[in-house]
């Protein structure tokens, strides 16, 4: 498939290690990993990190035309504070390139054509002003592309009104449990069980798919009318930072192959649990090894 995916790229810096980070960018390397043809729009600084970002984006086989260098603002930087379980908390630092992406209208129209299977794009990048005219105006030109919105929300990067804004342009959807009670809470909702979840946005907002993850867990599925729980795999998890990413390029994979939701929402549990077992958002994996790991299922606790 042809994936467009619009949003940050900057450097997660976890203790001394410094790992290249970004939803979008995490979403755009394992899509590719996963044989599609990626093309990934943001804005890299003119700076040391800048230059990182390029040389490990060619390595991975993505291409860099759609990232601009900016010479005014410096690459994007998020410290990740990981706790006993390995869950991240963010802090993320601005200025930051990623807030002032541009497209010549040239590159508007290479990105379009041939047409794209899907457009990808999150939330926080759209906090922007320049970021988010710049996603809306591929959204409304998206010359018949399918429409990922991975909410990934982070504390006080988020606006009920943008939220519900991008909600409502999505044709497929993928959250976690936190940010589904999340959304209930600011739209003045009563917490529900996630069946009651999705089926009540999927209606409101005619979405094809909706996912929610729940960590080791597993995650579930509301495809076009299907509800479906799937469990999740005992890996030893090194950080949880990108497997939230890899789990959205394995649901857009499965989407893209026609599977049944539950193949989907197990391969998906699958790829993340594998992300999840190594550091970094970006850590190499093969198809072999997702296998492999369906010998270590867990039994979702109750």
């Amino acid at each position: 498939m042809k994936i467009v995916s619009i949003g940050e790229v900057l450097w997660d810096v976890i203790g001394n290690e410094e790992y290249l980070g970004g939803a979008a960018l995490n979403f755009a390397a394992h899509a590719a990993r996963l044989g599609h043809t990626v093309l990934f729009v943001s804005a890299v600084g003119k700076d040391e990190r800048g230059r990182r970002v390029q040389a490990r984006m060619a390595a991975m086989g993505l291409t860099t035309r759609y990232v601009h260098v900016l010479k005014t603002h410096p690459t994007g930087v998020v410290t990740v504070e990981l706790d006993a379980a390995g869950q991240p908390k963010f802090t993320l630092h601005h200025p930051a390139a990623y807030d002032a992406p541009e497209l010549t209208d040239r590159e508007v129209t290479e990105l379009l054509s041939p047409q794209p299977d899907w457009i990808y794009f999150g939330t926080l990048f759209q906090l922007s002003p320049l970021a988010k005219e710049l996603t809306c105006r591929l959204l409304a030109a998206h010359a018949g592309a399918r429409l990922f919105y991975d909410v990934n929300l982070r504390k006080d990067h988020y606006q009920p009104a943008l939220v519900r804004e991008l909600m409502a342009r999505a044709q497929v959807v993928k959250l976690n449990e936190e940010e589904a009670g999340a959304i209930d809470r600011m739209f003045g909702r009563a917490p529900r069980p996630l069946e009651d979840f999705c089926h009540a946005y999927a209606h409101e907002f005619g979405w094809e798919s909706v996912c929610v993850t729940r960590g080791e867990q597993g995650c579930v599925l509301l495809l076009e009318g299907e509800f479906v729980e799937a469990r999740g795999y005992a890996v030893h998890a090194q950080d949880t930072v990108g497997a939230g990413d890899a789990f959205a390029a394995a649901f857009v994979h499965g989407l893209g192959m026609h599977w049944t939701a539950r193949e989907i929402a197990d391969f998906a549990n699958r790829v993340a649990a594998l992300v999840a077992s190594r550091p970094g958002g970006t850590p190499p994996w093969t198809l072999e090894e997702v296998r492999t790991l369906s010998k270590l299922p867990i039994t979702p606790t109750s």
